[in-house]
């Protein structure tokens, strides 16, 4: 029977090779889903996001500048400033305003200083082998952004005619662009070239980029990579973005996920489902960025004084240990434990606090590690099974160069796991501890309460 299928097979084949009607193989070849190129430079990068306004006491570029040495020997890679443009007065949210409502694309906020001083901060990163993108607001404007008077015609309009602000949502201080208008996007495409063309920034954080058609997103891809490699972050939970305009977009489960297990109301095993969805729809290429904490999800508020509770530890080794691109948001280093104001000054207190030397040795192994790189450049997440799978996560990322066996108590409880399927087996020295230690089917790994354990493969 098995002789007989493989002859009709062979039979199949030839028939498509010889007969023009029927499609050959040839038709049936996978294309890579992502089509863009990432900059090397992106291929083991963590993002730092900075808040200009409340990053030093000063909250300007100038006094930035001065934390540069600091954050490269964090490792930091690529410097997200969150924007930078003049803000609207009409309308303005509280007494400085919101940095998305944008009342000049071309200009910058006196509040941070000059454009001189922002190019000697992005030239001063450069220098360090830093890379700095822009938070960029197409979606919308300010009210008194001279677009509305020059071009109204561009501005999407309500019920009544009347300029709107985003649908759903209480952003009254800004009205939305139209990206049906052809001179819109000509407009828009063009600003984005200046920034990297004239003052040399390195991409873009776009804010709220699924509401903006992609096919635009997909032509500024391709004009600004005609000036120079660029690395694009869309605010986004959707595969499409990836194939030709973004690099990296937000696991926004990923992260609620880690928040509803840290305030226990879910197991290690509600990962199972983000995991498996990683691995079987997203492309392994595109960057999906893990992060615990950001300007409008900060990690700590008044009602949760800590967001994930005693997860919070584990929530930032599994950024950078498992799949995805890790963000450090400012002040995280420095175990910050208020959320900061939007709308006024409010700078962070900065500390000496020992979880900026975890952040430091994750991003060393991160670096070290090319399993742990981002996108197809690492290794994928292979699950391992262990005795307790509703508590505790375990996996590998292993390439030829050797990679981690990762371990992690989700749990109030402390946990023995043993392991019994997956690749797992062999001679490991932990990362935290530099304790060597050979793993078997027998070996019994003794787990406190909501502790990690993340052992590097060694040779052999």
């Amino acid at each position: 029977m098995i002789r007989l299928a493989a002859t009709f097979a062979a039979l199949a084949l030839a028939a498509c090779a010889t007969d023009p009607a029927t499609p050959t193989t040839d038709r049936w070849q996978p294309e890579p889903y992502v089509q863009l190129d990432h900059p090397d430079w992106a291929r083991d990068a963590v993002l730092y996001q900075l808040n200009t306004r409340q990053f030093t006491a000063e909250g300007t570029f100038a006094a930035a500048e001065l934390q540069l040495d600091r954050l490269a020997d964090l490792g930091v890679d690529i410097i997200w400033l969150m924007p930078i443009h003049p803000i609207g007065e009409k309308h303005r949210k509280g007494s400085l305003g919101s940095p998305y409502s944008v009342k000049d694309y071309y200009g910058v906020n006196p509040e941070f200083g000059t454009l001189d001083d922002l190019k000697s901060f992005i030239d001063a990163a450069h220098a360090r082998g830093m890379h700095v993108i822009l938070d960029w607001v197409a979606n919308h404007t300010a009210w008194d952004n001279p677009l509305v008077m020059e071009h109204p015609g561009w501005y999407e309009r309500d019920w009544d005619g009347d300029f709107m602000p985003t649908r759903w949502w209480d952003w009254s201080d800004i009205i939305d662009l139209d990206y049906s208008n052809p001179e819109l996007r000509a407009y828009m495409a063009a600003a984005l070239r200046y920034w990297v063309e004239e003052v040399g920034v390195d991409g873009y954080r776009a804010d709220v980029a699924g509401y903006i058609p992609l096919d635009f997103w997909e032509e500024v891809r391709a004009d600004l990579e005609a000036i120079k490699p660029v690395f694009m972050l869309g605010e986004f939970d959707q595969r499409d973005i990836h194939a030709r305009a973004f690099d990296a977009s937000y696991a926004w489960e990923w992260k609620n996920t880690m928040h509803a297990i840290g305030k226990g109301e879910a197991r290690a095993n509600a990962l199972f489902g983000y995991y498996s969805t990683n691995e079987s729809v997203w492309p392994h290429d595109a960057y999906r960025m893990t992060y615990t904490s950001n300007h409008d999800q900060n990690s700590w508020d008044a009602a949760a004084p800590d967001f994930y509770g005693p997860a919070y530890e584990s929530a930032i080794v599994l950024s950078f240990v498992g799949e995805g691109l890790p963000l450090i948001y400012n002040g995280q280093e420095a175990y910050n434990t208020k959320q900061l104001e939007f709308f006024e000054k409010d700078p962070i207190a900065w500390q000496d606090h020992p979880i900026e030397d975890l952040f430091k040795s994750l991003i060393d192994l991160k670096t070290a590690t090319t399993a742990l790189h981002n996108g197809a450049a690492g290794a994928r997440m292979v699950p391992v099974v262990n005795t307790s799978p509703e508590d505790v996560l375990s996996f590998t990322r292993l390439d030829a160069n050797g990679g981690v066996f990762v371990v992690m108590n989700l749990s109030p409880t402390a946990q023995t796991p043993r392991f019994t399927d997956g690749p797992y087996a062999g001679s490991y020295r932990e990362h935290f501890t530099g304790e060597a230690l050979t793993i078997s089917d027998s070996t019994e790994l003794s787990l406190p309460a909501w502790s990690y354990r993340v052992f590097v493969r060694l040779e052999g």
